[in-house]
């Protein structure tokens, strides 16, 4: 791992608290995730910048907020957020990002369609099949009722996946070597 890697690594794990900047719409009282840009951050990741940096990104965001850092949305941070409802996305979170970042690397006819499903798939997905048996056991809803509760959420992160696979496409069509 060179210099520009570690810049890029430190960039988007930035870039992912920045996201967190935007406030989180909540649900009071239910414990239940917060709806938050940071995601995109996740998707943004792995798009850009490859399965290697994209989860090591990812990575050391989990390993800041794990030590106390206030880098989620609402300016949360700390172990009691990742072993609360919404810890099992955010553990998911350097997966998904290394998950999308392989499936774009793989494939050499890349276009908008593939991107935007590889993003889906990585960003949606697999992030909630390892987040939602984590909210259905630490918040003791049972499955069915927190992949109920998930509905909810997945308009939001499709908005998410168009975003960022604008984005990404953009970014990767002005630095090809990136």
């Amino acid at each position: 791992m060179n210099t520009k890697d570690i810049v890029y690594i430190a960039l988007f794990a930035a870039l992912t608290a920045a996201l967190g900047l935007m406030p989180p719409i909540s649900f009071a009282g239910i414990g239940l995730p917060p709806i938050t840009a940071q995601s995109l951050g996740v998707m943004l990741a792995g798009a850009v910048l490859g399965a290697r940096r994209g989860g090591f990104a990812l990575l050391l965001f989990v390993v800041l907020v794990a030590i106390g850092l206030p880098l989620l949305s609402g300016g949360r941070g700390g172990m009691g957020v990742i072993l609360g409802t919404s810890g099992g996305f955010i553990l998911a979170w350097p997966v998904c990002a290394a998950f999308i970042g392989y499936l774009v690397q793989q494939d050499q006819d890349l276009n908008v369609w593939k991107m935007g499903t590889y993003i889906a798939f990585g960003g949606i997905l697999v992030m909630y099949c390892l987040g939602i048996p984590w909210m259905a056991l630490v918040g003791k809803l049972g499955l069915n009722k927190s992949l109920a509760i998930m509905v909810a959420y997945v308009p939001g992160d499709l908005v998410k996946v168009v975003l960022a696979t604008v984005v990404a496409r953009g970014v990767r069509r002005a630095y090809p070597n990136l």
